[in-house]
């Protein structure tokens, strides 16, 4: 039997010697390329803290201390160290979840994958615990440099710094990287942190030098070391942290397991907030992760473990669709500026970036600041395109109303894995990005239902000068083309019965128009007359969407957001103050937060099948 197989909770993992911890290091990522390489998930950020987990769990004592981690992605050891080792379902439905979960163990706290979240539950926690009377009780945030990009940790940070007792360590996890390198002002003084080593070099000569001057040595020695901050400043500024009221210590080789328990029982004993800076390496052990410059194989799909390469090569994705048209937009438009938030990548922006490296801005985990610096960029004459994922747009929904909105910006916001995006769970469902622009004036937002669609409707949201527009689309492969039979207005007309009216009008948002064809072959064939349209630019509601339900013996509406506030409800509103009274059926996803599973596994639980929405609509038409 292994070690790892040995440890059912982190009081198996104390008892064992400190000369295990190497070996069962080792048999930890055997078992993680292992694992991750069947079923995909988050590879290379978990091979990067083996030893910094087992640390954590081997100083302090979790479930009764509290461990939050900052963009769970990072807690796969943190999971096999406290009991779950059946990672054969990892991230699908019924197996484990791909961050910390709750409904898993008492030892996760926080579910939420959004970054920069973990230090302000951190000092919520230990101040709680603190005016309970649990002084015994000790809380832990494990952020990485990535993270710490984002302005909510700074704010956290001000805060926790001018509370000299809380027992509360925060652990800067700092491998360069969030998804990508991480970039900025604080990247850089990490770096300097990172580098330097001459402050301490000094002092031990100091030490080792004047104590062997007679009389004098020693008197010079304490001067040396009451001189500590000032030259701190000169040759290793983590002086930034201290001057804040933090106390540091590091940085810390985060794959020497003892130094890095001897770093945390210091910070334990403190008795106030303490920074640890722990340098760890993202992909450690397994070199197909290192040798990716990409991304260091943050997440993989299936892989063969032997090399790293994927068993199957992907199609086209939507993503791809965007990436393309955006260099291609860049050469006709020296105006053109893009913006994203540490997802260069991702999100298809890496083709722009290469052409045309001085109009792209990577502002690291800051959504906010990307919307409101989009919005100066655009009053001083430039064309901005904000590239999220579409769950991430509710962070900058005040920026995106009042600085963008309200000052009629001309920005465009490419919202990719928008809708149900499946196995990285409920935080990363894009299934809110309608819903908030629904109510944000003068915005304009387009879903297109296929990859010319893409193109053809980010060409048009870039000519929009005066007000905020919206790009969204889903996660994954893009289909065929979706063939419109015509055009009406600003519609496509992508199925018909006949001209002379209809006793259903559907509406297919985005990629659910090719499932509002199907839905409208499928009640033609039981004798109803079905229009399918394609409205492309769905908010706000246009003219001819409206007049076309005029004709319309009633409408149905198929989205991939919520129902209760999305295009469906505004379609709703729409005829109802045009006077236009007909039955309105709304088929999107409900207003609940939903477990990972597979995209298709959900859509069929949530009935948003062309088999489960017609099967619905008959009942109501006949």
């Amino acid at each position: 039997m292994g070690l790892l197989e040995t440890i059912k909770s982190p009081a198996d993992l104390k008892a064992l010697p400190a000369t295990s911890m190497a070996p069962l290091a080792e048999e930890i990522r055997t078992f993680l390329v292992e694992s991750v390489s069947r079923t995909g998930g988050h590879l290379g950020p978990n091979l990067g803290v083996v030893e910094l987990t087992i640390a954590l769990h081997r100083v302090f004592d979790s479930p009764r201390d509290t461990i939050v981690f900052d963009t769970g992605h990072q807690s796969y050891v943190h999971k096999l160290l406290t009991g779950r080792h059946d990672f054969s379902k990892l991230k699908k439905q019924g197996g484990l979840s791909g961050y910390p979960s709750r409904a898993e163990s008492p030892h996760d706290v926080v579910e939420n994958s959004h970054a920069s979240t973990a230090l302000s539950w951190a000092d919520g926690i230990a101040k709680a615990r603190r005016l309970k009377g649990e002084r015994g009780r000790h809380t832990v945030a494990v952020i990485g440099d990535g993270a710490l990009t984002g302005g909510m940790a700074w704010e956290a940070i001000n805060n926790i710094a001018a509370d000299k007792d809380l027992p509360l360590t925060i652990i800067v996890n700092d491998n360069e990287r969030s998804y990508a390198p991480t970039i900025g002002g604080l990247a850089e003084h990490l770096a300097t942190l990172r580098t330097t080593r001459g402050y301490e070099r000094f002092l031990d000569w100091g030490k080792n030098t004047l104590h062997r001057t007679p009389v004098v040595g020693g008197a010079m020695y304490e001067t040396l070391h009451g001189m500590k901050k000032g030259i701190k400043d000169i040759v290793a500024p983590q002086g930034m942290f201290e001057d804040l009221g933090l106390k540091y210590l590091g940085p810390v080789d985060g794959h020497d397991e003892a130094a890095l328990e001897s770093a945390l029982r210091r910070a334990r004993a403190f008795g106030g907030p303490v920074l640890v800076h722990v340098i760890t390496q993202k992909g450690r052990g397994y070199q197909p992760a290192i040798n990716d410059d990409a991304d260091q194989f943050h997440s993989v799909g299936k892989i063969n473990p032997e090399t790293g390469l994927p068993f199957e090569v992907s199609g086209r994705i939507w993503t791809d669709e965007f990436n393309d048209e955006m260099v291609a937009l860049g050469a006709e438009r020296p105006d053109l500026v893009a913006l994203t938030a540490a997802m260069l990548i991702p999100v298809g922006l890496d083709g722009f970036a290469a052409a045309y490296p001085d109009r792209v801005f990577d502002v690291g985990i800051a959504e906010q600041h990307a919307v409101t610096m989009a919005s100066g960029l655009a009053f001083a004459g430039l064309h901005p395109v904000v590239a999220v994922y579409a769950t991430f747009l509710n962070r900058a929904f005040d920026q995106l109303l009042m600085d963008a909105a309200l000052h009629h910006a001309g920005i465009t916001f490419v919202l990719d894995r928008a809708g149900i995006t499946g196995s990285d769970g409920p935080s990363h469902n894009g299934m809110w990005d309608m819903a908030i622009a629904s109510i944000v004036p003068g915005l304009r937002l387009a879903a297109p239902r296929d990859g010319q669609q893409v193109r053809l409707q980010l060409r048009e949201a870039v000519e929009v000068g005066d007000a905020p527009t919206v790009i969204r689309f889903p996660k994954g492969d893009v289909g065929a083309p979706v063939p419109a039979l015509r055009q009406q207005g600003s519609l496509d007309v992508l199925h018909e019965t006949s001209r002379d009216g209809c006793d259903l009008l559907v509406v297919g948002v985005g990629a659910f128009a090719a499932l509002s064809v199907d839905v409208a072959g499928k009640l033609e064939a039981q004798g109803l007359r079905v229009t399918a349209v394609d409205p492309r630019w769905v908010l706000p509601v246009s003219d001819g969407l409206v007049e076309l339900a005029r004709s319309a013996g009633a409408v149905a509406v198929v989205e991939d957001n919520l129902v209760t506030s999305g295009v469906g409800t505004a379609v709703t509103v729409a005829l109802r103050e045009a006077g236009v009274e007909v039955p309105v059926h709304l088929h999107g996803i409900p207003k609940a937060f939903l477990d990972h599973a597979s995209r298709g596994q959900i859509l069929d639980e949530l009935g948003l099948t062309a088999d489960a929405v017609a099967t619905s609509l008959a009942t109501h038409l006949h």
